[in-house]
Order: structure tokens, then sequence, then C-alpha cells
């Protein structure tokens, strides 16, 4: 396990480093009083026994190496959700314009989903990670989508995990109906967008105004 974990250190240094950063852009937006296009961000490093299974199906030696590197493009993951459509253009744009990592190639499964009826946004971007050894660069795969989608994705991931791949004709039909519901969805929430975010900020300032802790805060830093 000692070779795993030099090879995915620098991976996990990465999803960490990502996670912080992406969540930091959030808090931007909030402090200065705009509307976060990013609702939340997560991160995960590929299991092994899901590298395993990958180099299995690549036809490559389950062992750290260039190769296997170079091949598994998404050994880290950030997935950042957004509440609407709109806001993953947004985010992608965000993205572009950073200096501390390099876009590899982007794959736009919104506009053409997949058969199976997946949406999402995936950026492969090459990161630059510090280590006692010096600078690694590791891929990085991005998927940004609404909460529609990664509620779909995480069903249908556990239903392809349960049947190994092969789900019945049935579910996948099913399945298909479902993702098109909850893009359906997607765009009716789209369409009354305004609305619901002035709700989301009448909601928020009522209920700062109306929390003792915080009204006793913003008291202490105006003695201040």
């Amino acid at each position: 396990m000692g070779q795993w974990d030099q090879f995915l250190g620098p991976y996990k240094q990465a999803v960490d480093e990502l996670k912080v950063k992406f969540r930091g852009m959030r808090t931007q937006f909030s402090a200065t009083g705009s509307t976060s296009p990013i609702e939340f961000v997560t991160g995960r490093l590929k299991p092994l026994a899901s590298i395993y299974d990958k180099c299995q199906e690549k036809g490559i030696p389950f062992e750290p190496s260039e190769q296997l590197a170079k091949v598994l493009q998404d050994i880290a993951g950030i997935r950042i959700m957004c509440q609407f459509v709109d806001d993953i253009t947004s985010v992608v744009n965000l993205i572009r314009q950073r200096k501390d990592l390099t876009i590899i190639e982007e794959i736009d499964y919104i506009t053409n989903n997949k058969p199976s009826g997946y949406r999402s946004y995936h950026m492969i971007v090459k990161y630059p990670v510090e280590t006692i050894n010096g600078e690694i660069n590791v891929l990085v795969e991005i998927q940004i989508r609404t909460l529609a989608m990664n509620f779909w994705a995480s069903i249908e991931h556990s239903l392809n995990y349960k049947y190994k791949g092969d789900i019945p004709e049935g579910i996948k039909l099913r399945l298909q109906r479902a993702a098109e519901a909850a893009f359906r969805l997607d765009e009716e929430m789209s369409s009354i967008r305004s609305e619901i975010q002035e709700a989301q900020a009448y909601f928020s300032e009522n209920k700062e105004a109306n929390s003792p802790n915080i009204q006793k805060n913003n008291e202490e830093k105006e003695r201040e």
C-alpha cells in the first residue's frame, strides 16, 4: 500500500485544495452581495477497487505508473452543483479564466446527453501540486451539474453498481424518462429564476434580522 499511498497523495492534495478554492469562490460571491452560481462543492479520490476495475477495462497493469496517470483521468474528482442550468455556463467560464490550472478537455453532456439520459458538464484539467519533492502535475475531472442532474446521476450510479453495469431494459427505460423529467424540472426552475432568487434573498435577510445571535454580533461590531 506504500506505493499506492505515495502515488495517490498528490491527487488527494489536489482534491483538497480545489474544494477549498471553489468553496472560496462561493464565499466571495456572497461577500459582495452577488448570487453565486455555485451551490455546493464535493470531491473524492477514486477508490483502489474502482481503479482496479478501470485497469482491467483499459487493459493496463494495476500498478502506480505514468501510464496509469495518463489513461485514468478521473482519479481525482471534483463535483460542483448549481441551482440552475445557466449557472453551469457561468461556472465553466470562471474555471476557464483561472490561472492555477490548465484545461485539457471539455465534454458537454448537457447539450449532448448520453443515451442513458445522463447530463453533466465535464472538464479535465491539469493541476500543479507542490510536494516535498517538487511540483507534480495531476489530472482532475471536474463535473458541473444541477441538483436535479446530480440526484439522477447518483441513482443511476447505484443501479449500475447493483447490476454490475447491466441494468435491466425496463429500468433503463424508466431511468431515461426520469432523466427527461429532471431536465424539464431544471427548465421550469430556470423560467422562474428571478422569483426564486428574490424569495431566497428575502428569506436570508429576514432570518438574519430575526436571529438574536446575529443581531448581538452586529451590535458588538458597531461598538468596535
